[in-house]
């Protein structure tokens, strides 16, 4: 694509600004498939796409009402041109931005510099894969044209939308709710996008929760229940003889209804958290992030912590114990009092810590080791990668902070056995240990890991296809 702008676009020389209505006017008129004098959302996708530029449905759509000023359906030459020039204004400032010593060159030990301050580390090695992509004479340098050619159709903004390609995508599900917020950028939020991804995260994250129910039920009772004999295929067998078919979803609905108050509430809490971490205008590292990930995760489960206790005692019961959701909030309160809304939350929120830390440390070296051993001529990873990186980081995390969840859900349903001493955490783990040693803390694992593909497939597809329907523009 550079080497086609440069040969195309760019006959009249490195003068950028000597007759810029000449340089737009021969790329319109490429566009311009028909010759009437404006180009409409086909002819822009086609033209890109005869020309080796193809950016992809979402990216061409936000070139295009981005550009249509006049919300008319088609692109005049003046909407065009206008376009053009915003763009490369900004891309002139994330130039600007890379390029520390102010030589009209971006070197790889500014690019390293660069992306550690916005919390992204990489080698030497690694960033001279990036201005490989971009570099068109082999200088191992990216000079402004080279620069201004390579993005001239991509509708990023600055350079933290540059390097979003290692962004840890807020659609992935597998059923936990302690990894760290996604990031939006201040276009996203002014735009609205920012809601349509939350609105799309949590459709798919009950679609996949609901897919998956099953898998977690078991994974529920063998926590609780803790027995050696008590298999994958037995547990199955002896939910559907206890209730039937429909048994195998009880609890699930507590599950699904807490995705949106508590992505509401962890959304808004990690912004008040970077804010109180960060300077006006600093950008997060991965630290900051960490510790506003953490405490916004802390905030969201101190908020919805009822309804995990709910489910996990409607998860437990037997048939007819409980009459739903309400039901089951009622008993506990009118037998148990208030405070047993809130049995498991120390253990809970123990467990976020590793979870968070040690799902974004593998994140975090599984993509620098892709970068180090697979990039050649991209820095784009790749949907699969990224899917791949994100399940495995995240199930990195619930490893480290399984037996803290098993705690936590015994202590949760620990009182619906009558007459049963009701043991603190300490106490727990020491029963556990003792009576069926550490492997005890790790009863449910395998149910546990078995949902997490499916989940993230599941959870993907949906995500990606409500990101379609409610109109949000592919970074």
């Amino acid at each position: 694509m550079l080497r086609w702008l440069r040969a195309f676009l760019l006959p009249t020389a490195a003068c950028q600004d000597a007759e810029p209505p000449t340089r737009y006017e021969t790329l319109f008129r490429a566009l311009d498939r028909n010759g009437d004098g404006v180009v409409d959302i086909g002819e822009l996708q086609q033209g890109l796409q005869s020309l080796g530029i193809p950016l992809g449905q979402d990216a061409e759509e936000k070139i295009f009402f981005t550009g249509d000023v006049n919300k008319d359906g088609k692109l005049d030459f003046g909407e065009f041109m206008k376009y053009l020039k915003d763009h490369e204004k900004k891309m002139k400032l994330a130039f600007r931005s890379l390029d520390k010593n102010n030589d009209g060159k971006i070197e790889p030990s500014e690019i390293v510099q660069s992306l550690q301050m916005l919390g992204l580390n990489l080698s030497e090695k690694q960033a001279k894969l990036i201005l490989q992509s971009i570099d068109s004479d082999g200088t191992m340098t990216v000079d402004w044209d080279e620069w201004r050619d390579y993005f001239l159709f991509n509708p990023v903004s600055d350079i933290e939308e540059i390097i979003r390609f290692w962004k840890h995508s807020t659609g992935i599900d597998i059923g936990d709710s302690l990894t760290i917020p996604d990031e939006f950028t201040e276009d996203e939020k002014k735009s609205g996008q920012w809601w349509r991804q939350l609105l799309a995260g949590g459709v798919a994250g009950a679609v996949s929760r609901t897919s998956t129910a099953p898998l977690d039920r078991l994974k529920v009772m063998m926590q609780v229940h803790g027995s050696k004999s008590m298999n994958i295929f037995g547990g199955f067998r002896q939910m559907v003889k206890e209730g039937g078919i429909r048994s195998l979803w009880r609890g699930n609905g507590t599950n699904v209804i807490k995705i949106a108050p508590e992505t509401a509430v962890k959304f808004w809490a990690y912004e008040q958290y970077k804010k109180l971490l960060t300077e006006e205008g600093q950008s997060l590292g991965t630290f900051e992030r960490f510790v506003s990930g953490s405490m916004a995760g802390v905030t969201a489960q101190t908020f919805i912590y009822p309804m995990e206790v709910l489910k996990t005692r409607l998860a437990v019961a037997k048939t007819g114990q409980y009459s739903g959701i309400y039901g089951c909030a009622k008993k506990i309160l009118k037998h148990e009092g208030f405070g047993a809304f809130y049995k498991g939350y120390v253990p809970n929120l123990l467990g976020i810590i590793p979870y968070a830390g040690i799902d974004l440390a593998v994140y975090e070296l599984l993509k620098s080791y892709w970068l180090d051993n697979f990039a050649k001529d991209s820095v784009n990873p790749g949907m699969a990668v990224l899917l791949g990186c994100g399940a495995l980081s995240s199930t990195c995390g619930q490893l480290a902070s399984y037996p803290l969840a098993l705690v936590r859900t015994r202590m949760q349903a620990q009182a619906m056995a009558e007459g049963a001493p009701q043991l603190s955490m300490v106490g727990l783990f020491q029963r556990i240990v003792s009576k069926e040693g550490v492997s005890g803390l790790y009863r449910g694992i395998a149910p546990n890991f078995m949902k997490v593909l499916p989940a993230v497939g599941i959870s993907y597809v949906v995500y990606e296809n409500m990101k379609q329907t409610l109109g949000v523009s592919q970074k």
